[in-house]
């Protein structure tokens, strides 16, 4: 296949100096093999080395009620050992030889990837190829109980062992309906954790992990004609596996304001205000990232200014969307100073929010978010893996490798002041959720706390419900 060419204008960012515009190329070649594997191949002989990453289309949002937690729980298993490269092995030819490897699980996608010196892809490849196509001829009962346990350990020091863990999952929980596939947290319930069984993670398995659920992409100083000769020889003749259908995910459905209180083990209390706002595709999300970025992306921000400079009520301020995707959300978190309250946080909060849905952001505003946004993204870019990740995520969700480059950047970067005061009013309303974290025994210092619905939550093994 002809090799494409990915150019993007830069807008300038430099205030008060003369304009400036220079382009991106980032040169790759897209092409499938017959058992539906896509594979990206971009060539940048910058420096020797070289970054593999194989993205499968599945995450958290493809389990179902009462077996939770089985994308998250491939993480560990993947590294495990497969059925030509003992336990160990993986570790030893990429860290071993000065790379990296690592993972990642989300409600859309599952990754993996390796960075190593370029004369070790052939390795890199043939590992990755392995525990796609042989993963389950090593995987026995033991294994999966000694990873599922360390799953379960990891659940209980990122979440419920952990101050403010679980305040993303009781969000989600009151989210969205019951059974909603964006429902629960990537890690799982830890009854389902603790239920699961090597059967039932060997057929999420076959499902899930086959040729034609994944892009491999490999960006660096290759080849690309040695490379592709590799990948055939290691992905070629790797079976297809069964039609994917995808779930079929609603909007949250939430009908106005729902307040909750948690009691949590926290000296501080912490305020979490989120709206069901758009997906990844929407046109308005690069409209809600910008607007983020002025609530709260830099210390002179809308939020972070008077809350925790001017006035000093606040020790921080978190602000974004996020959009996934089928769905979306923008939250607002803060946590205060003390002997100021959650209610006095609510309130500020609201105040100035409504200011900028009255008025709109400044020109200087816009331009300074408009600046970070460009930063973030070209440094994204610096490297070999920053590439794998931007060429894959287009691929997998756009299908197109050069979607960001040639239409998402100018989407964000074409964004008006109209645009921002315009998703602020439509999005950030009286439909929302808003968590009082609070300590143990001081359900009064959550944000008007006579009108909040109290989560009762011992921390057993089971979810909490927070639906009416």
């Amino acid at each position: 296949m002809k090799q494409l060419l990915l150019s993007v204008l830069i807008a300038p960012c430099l205030f008060g100096q003369q304009q400036v515009r220079s382009a991106i190329s980032i040169p790759f070649e897209k092409y499938a093999l017959n058992n539906g594997l896509t594979v990206v191949l971009s060539e940048d002989h910058t420096t020797p080395t070289v970054a593999v990453e194989v993205i499968y289309h599945v995450g958290s949002k493809n389990e179902v009620v009462g077996h939770t937690g089985f994308a998250h729980m491939f993480e560990h298993v993947m590294f495990t050992g497969s059925g030509h490269v003992p336990y160990g092995t993986h570790d030893k030819f990429t860290e071993g030889v000065g790379g990296t490897n690592n993972w990642q699980t989300y409600f859309d996608w599952t990754r993996y990837w390796e960075t190593d010196p370029s004369n070790y892809l052939e390795t890199a490849l043939w590992l990755e190829s392995d525990r796609m196509g042989f993963l389950l001829d090593s995987l026995n009962d033991a294994k999966f109980r000694a990873q599922r346990d360390i799953v379960k350990n990891e659940r209980r020091q990122s979440y419920d062992n952990q101050p403010y863990g679980r305040d993303g999952e009781l969000i989600g929980l009151a989210m969205y309906p019951n059974g909603h596939p964006y429902s629960w947290p990537t890690i799982g319930a830890m009854s389902d954790l603790s239920a699961a069984t090597v059967e039932d993670v060997k057929r999420f398995f076959r499902l899930y992990y086959a040729p034609n659920n994944a892009t491999l992409v490999v960006v660096g100083d290759i080849d690309r004609e040695r490379t592709k000769a590799w990948i055939s020889k290691y992905f070629g003749d790797l079976p297809r596996g069964r039609p994917i259908v995808r779930p079929n995910v609603a909007a949250a459905a939430l009908r106005g304001e729902k307040r909750l209180t948690f009691e949590d083990r926290v000296q501080v209390p912490r305020l979490w205000i989120q709206w069901p706002t758009v997906n990844t595709y929407s046109a308005d999300a690069p409209a809600l990232e910008l607007l983020g970025e002025i609530l709260a992306g830099s210390r002179t921000s809308r939020l972070t200014k008077p809350l925790v400079y001017d006035r000093q009520i606040a020790a921080s301020v978190m602000a974004g969307q996020n959009s996934t995707e089928n769905v979306g959300d923008f939250s607002v978190i803060v946590t205060p100073r003390p002997e100021h309250s959650l209610t006095e946080i609510e309130t500020q909060v609201d105040s100035i929010i409504a200011r900028l849905k009255r008025d709109g952001p400044t020109a200087d505003e816009l331009k300074r978010v408009k600046a970070g946004q460009e930063l973030n993204f070209i440094s994204g870019l610096q490297s070999n893996l920053g590439k794998a990740f931007q060429l894959a995520d287009d691929q997998t969700f756009h299908n197109d490798p050069s979607y960001t480059f040639r239409v998402g950047y100018a989407k964000t970067q074409a964004v008006t002041a109209a645009d921002i005061k315009r998703v602020a009013n439509r999005y950030l309303g009286s439909t929302r959720v808003i968590l009082s974290n609070v300590p143990i025994g001081k359900r009064q210092l959550a944000s008007h706390a006579e009108r909040s619905t109290i989560i009762t939550d011992p921390l057993t093994e089971k979810s909490t419900e927070v639906r009416p």
